[in-house]
């Protein structure tokens, strides 16, 4: 709205060139009034299924159309408690600040211009219901939102997102890890060890040969063992993604019944040559400790799902050589057992 008259004198203003910018001034006593942008909050709610509350508006502008939580904050308040109040007018429920997402300039035809703050806000209580100028209240997808009446709204939710991207990943991740299906963050680190399966075999043989909890491999050939090695570090993806335990009572999963033989021909072929059981497993042991040393080379640690991607890798490398040494011990055992 254009001033008219001077609230302090009561002179017609005028429109003059005023610190570079075209402004209503008073001719009289110099009183210069200044158009500022009006505030706006805005608030990005989560729930545990990671969608976002958004309310129906039941006024112009945009009236039918969803939005984030929104409204204009008030003299008296700060700018975090204007949106916990607009949050709890319009959506029914009581919020704390977590952060600043957005601050976004927005010239509504139907407001002027405005300063549009959002922040990302966690629900403390309160029943989700539409109150204020909403007429609806929901809970939407990050992937399946409706058209909203303010791009600000957009941008608010899109750097909610980013900023909890690393965070769901690992959540993902490490529900896909228990559930044993989906994809891994630590996929591609054994993915980089599958291609690198002969670099890291020949480290392991070099050590086993001159380690001393594995005296006896002493006199086989480094490239057998190398051989060895390599195939079994080859599939270790597939490997790791073998249920260990029987389908159904009796019956084992093909890749199961792979790796079962896998490694107790391994036992068994180290029994042949008269090595001890421990070092049967002191030699699974250093080829496990080979892959973890590859993997912490090749890593960059920088980040949390950077650092969650190796512990999620040594947890399945652990488990899968922990059956490793199981199975390489029974073959071992067969041999022994058929000799008495």
């Amino acid at each position: 709205m254009k001033a008219r008259f001077c609230a302090q004198c009561g002179e017609e203003v005028v429109v003059r060139g005023e610190d570079g910018r075209d402004r209503e001034v008073c001719p009289r006593c110099g009183t210069v009034f200044y158009v500022n942008p009006l505030p706006v909050v805005a608030s990005v709610v989560l729930d545990h299924e990671r969608r976002v509350l958004l309310v129906r508006r039941g006024q112009e502008p945009h009236e039918g159309m969803w939005c984030l939580p929104i409204g204009f904050a008030e003299i008296g308040e700060t700018i975090q408690d204007a949106a916990l109040r607009e949050l709890r007018e319009e959506a029914g429920i009581e919020g704390q600040v977590r952060t600043l997402l957005d601050v976004d300039s927005f010239e509504s035809s139907h407001y002027g211009d405005l300063l549009i703050v959002s922040f990302e806000v966690e629900k403390t209580g309160g029943r989700e219901v539409a109150g204020d100028d909403a007429v609806d209240v929901g809970y939407f997808s990050l992937d399946d939102l409706p058209p909203l009446a303010f791009p600000s709204n957009d941008r608010a939710i899109e750097a909610c997102a980013a900023r909890h991207e690393e965070e769901w990943r690992i959540q993902d991740s490490f529900h896909h890890l228990r559930e044993r299906r989906g994809e891994l963050l630590s996929d591609p680190l054994v993915e980089m060890i599958e291609q690198h399966a002969s670099e890291i075999a020949r480290r392991w043989a070099r050590e086993m040969l001159a380690h001393p909890t594995t005296v006896c491999l002493r006199g086989r050939a480094p490239d057998l063992l190398e051989k060895e090695a390599t195939t079994a570090l080859s599939r270790l993806g597939s490997w790791l993604r073998v249920e260990p335990e029987a389908q159904a009572p009796g019956v084992m999963s093909w890749g199961a019944a792979e790796v079962r033989a896998f490694y107790r021909t391994w036992g068994a072929e180290r029994a042949r040559t008269g090595c001890a059981a421990h070092e049967v497993l002191s030699s699974l042991s250093l080829l496990k400790r080979s892959v973890y040393d590859f993997a912490h080379e090749v890593g960059v640690w920088e980040r949390p799902a950077d650092l969650y991607r190796v512990v999620e890798l040594m947890s399945r490398i652990g488990a899968f050589f922990d059956r490793a040494q199981y199975h390489a011990a029974r073959g071992f055992e067969d041999v022994r057992d058929s000799s008495k």
